[in-house]
């Protein structure tokens, strides 16, 4: 009897973790960490960790809520069908409860850090699950109103040290934003009939076309420019260097560059590079934002 129920324990944690996408989770997380390492004067490790484990919570807790709203056209699609709720492995009521549990305990965590940060938390909550999730199947648009919880994590990290929206939140958030249309419309070209086939819109056109082609490297483009004005001493505290400047403009244009080939040759292979290459792209400049203001500032 006890086995029975540790198995079936270890089974429902193994189900939470998928529904909360724990290793995306994570990633997005990472955003946060590395905006709070870029802000802070004097380290707190309990803002630290409140920011960690709350912002985990929220995120998790956003991926649960949209794969219960989706959890119909999810077991249409051959890459979501084995997800926990169109595969019968975890009840709409049981994915409900732990959803509701760790979004409330995750914004409570980010209200102890400050009033602001946990306000964010709830806006990207609340655009992602009521914008973002209904309007998929609806309009391209939904990828735009998907890209601003998307790109509020990198911003909360710096709000969480200085209870304020400011120049350098701005600007964190505008890298985020832009970086989120290349790199999802690369993981919608690759999944496109799988999308179409549960009936989501996804990509800007509809299609694997040069409309669609344009519009990614459009927004690379874009998000090239936006991660170097820090350099430019107009974005208050948030700077770097010559440096960091060479870097972030050889790895955006390695990015930009397997774009233009996607243009190219519109093929699913070079949208499979597109999509690793801006997830190397994201995770490299943040980095290169942290660096920087340890050795060089």
């Amino acid at each position: 009897m006890s086995d029975t129920l540790n198995i079936k324990q270890s089974s429902l944690f193994s189900q939470t973790l998928i529904l909360i996408k724990h290793r995306l989770s994570f990633s997005v997380v990472f955003s946060s960490v590395c905006s709070y390492l870029i802000a802070f004067d004097v380290f707190s490790l309990t803002t630290f960790l409140l920011l960690i484990i709350g912002g985990f919570f929220v995120v998790g807790s956003s991926n649960g809520f949209n794969q219960i709203i989706e959890r119909r056209r999810d077991a249409l699609m051959t890459r979501t069908s084995s997800r926990p709720l169109p595969s019968g492995s975890m009840t709409v009521n049981q994915a409900l409860i732990i959803c509701s549990f760790l979004s409330l305990l995750g914004l409570a965590m980010l209200y102890v850090i400050n009033f602001r940060t946990a306000i964010f938390g709830l806006i990207s909550m609340i655009i992602y699950l009521a914008l973002y999730t209904p309007l998929k199947p609806i309009t391209p648009l939904s990828v735009f109103f998907g890209a601003i919880p998307g790109a509020i994590p990198f911003m909360l990290g710096w709000v969480a040290v200085t209870d304020r929206f400011s120049i350098e939140t701005g600007i964190l958030f505008m890298i985020q934003f832009f970086w989120q249309f290349p790199h999802f419309w690369a993981i919608r070209w690759v999944s496109h009939d799988d999308y179409k086939n549960a009936g989501f819109k996804m990509l800007p056109s509809g299609k694997r076309d040069n409309a669609t082609a344009f519009q990614i490297v459009f927004y690379t483009i874009w998000m090239i420019i936006v991660s170097t004005l820090p350099y430019f001493s107009f974005t208050g505290k948030l700077s770097i260097g010559i440096y960091s400047l060479i870097l972030i403009l050889v790895s955006g244009s390695l990015m930009l560059y397997q774009a233009l080939k996607l243009m190219r040759y519109k093929d699913k292979q070079n949208a499979i590079r597109l999509m690793y290459a801006s997830i190397f792209y994201l995770s490299f400049i943040q980095i290169i934002f942290v660096i920087d203001k340890f050795l060089f500032q």
